[in-house]
């Protein structure tokens, strides 16, 4: 138990019930508004200078909710990592993610 009144329930329940046993998935509906977009040949050019965790996630989101995009990710630094601790840079998480990507304007 994750903590003192997880205890306390359990006891409560008897042996029953199995505790955290299973993972269910669930989806949360938003919206997304795209930086540019040209509407004719469906293309989605999201610029990007700091490309947060949150913001990768999204990103993942929309694509595979929008198969029928093509979705161009601009990275004003491409060489910068995902984090402190990793190797990972933007550019190379696009690429593992299957995104395209270009540098923007510096």
């Amino acid at each position: 138990m994750r903590n003192r009144f997880e205890s306390a329930v359990a006891t409560q329940l008897g042996t029953n019930w199995e505790y955290e046993a299973i993972r269910l998935t669930y989806t949360v509906e938003h919206t997304y508004t795209p930086d540019f977009i040209d509407r004719d040949a469906k293309v989605i050019r999201e610029a990007k200078g700091h490309f947060p965790a949150e913001d990768r996630r999204k990103m993942r989101a929309v694509r595979d909710a929008n198969p029928g995009w093509r979705i161009i990710i601009v990275l004003q630094r491409p060489d910068t990592r995902i984090s402190k601790r990793s190797k990972t840079t933007y550019a190379g998480w696009c690429e593992k993610n299957g995104f395209e990507w270009e540098a923007g304007p510096s």
